[in-house]
């Protein structure tokens, strides 16, 4: 296979139940480089439990995955952030009292020769990871609960990949902001898209997966009901597949798929 074709990710007949009910159940998906795949479906779905069991917070019982073409067992948070997996949650898991600096390396703290903690170099670089994502931050002083919500999610993403994360999963990343800052948010997407990021988007808002998204993956009860470029599919279609589980003649169809829409 041409280098250039293989997925950054590839979970092939990934299966995971909790008390005798099929959270995820083979399901099958891809993640290119410098491609947004949407995640979308209903609260049970399996749409979170698929992306933690990639994180490494879950453990599947079935099925492969494969990191640039090559198998991996991902068995902690630890494991996937070696194969350069990041997860930002919806939460984004900040300390609120420290600065974005003090935030990008917490737990990973540069330090002098003499032990100190080194608030210059972690500052520069913190200033070129965010100047990379958001050229106009300048809040580098102000403790991250004095910043806008757009802002601290521009601080969560930048955490994520200074140890140059390649895949990102991103857990509902405009909930909550107001137009500008979804706006903002949405840039850097594209900033990381331009720099070869695949990212997985989980998201209940479906303009935001239209703007935002490459390709749509809607899970139903476990499975897949199909996957579509977003160029090829409206979002009343989109819809169907949520709701209904019909799969478009524009979208390829997946185990949960019901009869194809004519």
């Amino acid at each position: 296979m041409d280098p250039a074709r293989i997925p950054l990710v590839a979970m092939r007949n990934i299966a995971l139940s909790f008390g005798g009910v099929h959270a995820v159940d083979r399901v099958s998906i891809e993640l290119h480089g410098g491609e947004v795949t949407a995640l979308v479906g209903h609260n049970g779905a399996g749409k979170s439990t698929l992306v933690k069991i990639l994180s490494g917070a879950y453990q599947r019982y079935a099925g492969t995955i494969f990191i640039r073409g090559e198998e991996v067992a991902i068995a902690s948070p630890r494991d996937a952030k070696a194969y350069g997996i990041e997860t930002i949650y919806q939460t984004l898991a900040l300390a609120d009292n420290l600065d974005t600096a003090a935030n990008l390396f917490l737990g990973r703290e540069l330090r002098t020769r003499w032990g100190t903690l080194d608030d210059i170099a972690m500052e520069a670089e913190a200033r070129k990871v965010m100047g990379r994502l958001s050229p106009y931050f300048e809040r580098f002083k102000d403790p991250v609960r004095a910043l806008s919500g757009g802002q601290r999610q521009s601080v969560a993403i930048a955490r994520a990949i200074l140890f140059d994360a390649r895949i990102l999963i991103m857990d509902e990343p405009t909930a909550a902001l107001g137009p500008q800052e979804t706006a903002q948010v949405g840039e850097i997407i594209r900033q990381l898209k331009a720099d070869g990021i695949g990212t997985f988007l989980v998201s209940h808002d479906i303009h935001d997966v239209f703007d935002l998204a490459d390709r749509i993956c809607v899970m139903k009860n476990g499975h897949i009901v199909g996957t579509a470029c977003v160029g090829d599919v409206t979002k009343d279609e989109v819809l169907g597949m949520i709701i209904l589980g019909t799969c478009p003649p524009s979208a390829t169809p997946g185990p949960g798929a019901m009869t194809a829409v004519s």
